[in-house]
C-alpha cells in the first residue's frame, strides 16, 4: 500500500474513530449531568491545550514571540467573533435595558468547532509527517493521536450540548470537524516543507479557541452555583478533566 494511502486512511479513520468514541461516551451521560460536567470540559480543554498543544507549538516555533502573539491575536479575535454572534442574535441596546444575558446561542460551540478544526488539521500534518518517515512510526503516532483526542473530543460534544446544539447536529459537526484531518494530511504529503512553518501557528489558535471558550464562556456559568458542595464538585471535575488528558499522554508516550 502506498505512503499516501496509508496518510488517507490513518487520517480519515482516526478522526472518525474518535468522534465515535467520545460521542458514545457523552451521549450515554444523562442530560442532568451535562451542566456538571461542563466543568469536565473545562478540563479536558485547558489539560489540551496547556499539557499538549503548547508543549507542542513552542517545540515547533521558530520565534517564540510571534508564537504567543498569534495566540494572543487569536484569543482577540475570538472574542470579536463571538461580538458578532452575539450582534446577530441580540439588539445589544435591548439587552442590556432589560438586564438581561444574551443566550449562548451555540456561540461556544462554534469556537470550539473553529478551534478543534485547526487542530484537527494540524493532526493530519503529524500524521503525514511521521508516516513519510516510516509506516510503523506513521501507525504509532496516528494511535497516539486517535488516544489523544478522545477525552478532549468528549468534552467538545458536552460544550456543543450545553451550548443547544441536538446531538444529532454536534455529531455532524464534529464529524465534518474531523476530516480537516485528511486535508492537513494531503496538503502535508505535497507540500511538507513548505507547510511545516505554519504548524506551530496553527496549534497557537487552536489553543487561542479553546482557551477562550474555557476562561470567557464556560467558567464563568460555574459561578452561578456558589455553594461550598457545588464548588468542590467544579473543581474535582476540572482535574478530572485535566487528569484524563495527562493520563492518555503518558500512556502514549507524550505523541501530540
Amino acid at each position: 500500500m502506498s505512503v499516501l494511502l496509508w496518510i488517507l486512511l490513518a487520517s480519515f479513520v482516526g478522526g472518525a474513530l474518535s468522534v465515535l468514541t467520545a460521542a458514545f461516551f457523552a451521549f450515554s451521560a444523562r442530560a442532568s449531568w451535562v451542566p456538571r460536567l461542563v466543568s469536565y470540559a473545562i478540563g479536558a480543554l485547558l489539560g489540551a491545550v496547556f499539557l499538549e498543544i503548547l508543549p507542542h507549538a513552542f517545540e515547533e516555533a521558530e520565534d517564540i514571540h510571534a508564537l504567543t502573539g498569534t495566540i494572543l491575536l487569536g484569543i482577540l479575535a475570538f472574542f470579536v467573533m463571538e461580538k458578532l454572534v452575539l450582534w446577530r442574535h441580540c439588539h445589544t441596546e435591548v439587552c442590556e435595558a432589560h438586564g438581561m444575558e444574551p443566550h449562548d446561542h451555540g456561540r461556544s460551540g462554534l469556537m470550539i468547532i473553529i478551534g478543534d478544526t485547526f487542530h484537527n488539521f494540524v493532526d493530519g500534518i503529524i500524521i503525514a509527517g511521521a508516516f513519510l518517515v516510516d509506516v510503523q512510526l506513521g501507525l504509532v503516532t496516528a494511535v497516539a493521536i486517535i488516544a489523544h483526542e478522545i477525552p478532549q473530543e468528549v468534552g467538545d460534544f458536552l460544550i456543543l450540548l450545553h451550548s443547544g446544539y441536538s446531538r444529532q447536529r454536534a455529531f455532524l459537526f464534529n464529524l465534518g470537524s474531523s476530516l480537516a484531518t485528511v486535508a492537513g494530511g494531503l496538503l502535508a504529503y505535497f507540500t511538507l516543507q513548505a507547510i511545516h512553518g505554519w504548524i506551530a501557528y496553527l496549534l497557537g489558535i487552536a489553543a487561542a479557541s479553546m482557551i477562550y471558550v474555557a476562561v470567557a464562556d464556560l467558567i464563568p456559568g460555574l459561578h452561578r452555583r456558589a455553594a461550598l458542595k457545588a464548588t468542590v464538585e467544579q473543581v474535582a471535575l476540572i482535574g478530572l478533566g485535566i487528569g484524563s488528558i495527562w493520563l492518555t499522554g503518558n500512556l502514549v508516550g507524550g505523541h501530540g
